[in-house]
């Protein structure tokens, strides 16, 4: 189990969730200027699961054979939703009702975002001598 730095613990039926954060720079390389990342930081609606209330997730017919949220999941979530909170590690969160959680993204292709880096770090290297 994922441990919560965040020292957020929600209530009710609601859920605490880490924004995924923006890239400082284009893929090219260019800075982008701090006004812009506030932007879409503001748009932002990936993360991943940090904390859930003992009541999220407990609808009365959840849809079978798909399991709920759990904490550490990357999770699509509405992008007007809920509020953000810093928590008491300085990092920004957002907390949200649970039926705004839209999706839960597979850990297959969180692991493939990975191994496309993994693979341009190995074409620098080779290119590179």
């Amino acid at each position: 189990m994922t441990t919560n730095p965040s020292g957020i613990s929600p209530t009710e039926y609601n859920v605490l969730v880490k924004p995924e954060k923006i890239d400082d720079k284009t893929k090219g390389g260019v800075l982008l200027a701090d006004t812009t990342l506030d932007r879409k930081q503001a748009f932002m609606t990936k993360g991943v699961l940090v904390a859930v209330s003992p009541l999220a997730f407990t609808y009365e017919r959840f849809p079978e054979g798909h399991p709920p949220p759990k904490v550490g999941d990357t999770v699509i979530f509405t992008k007007a939703a809920g509020v953000s909170v810093e928590g008491v590690d300085g990092a920004e969160y957002k907390l949200l009702k649970d039926k705004d959680i839209g999706a839960v993204i597979a850990p297959v292709l969180r692991s493939l975002k990975d191994l496309d880096a993994e693979i341009l770090t190995l074409n620098r290297e080779a290119a590179n001598g």
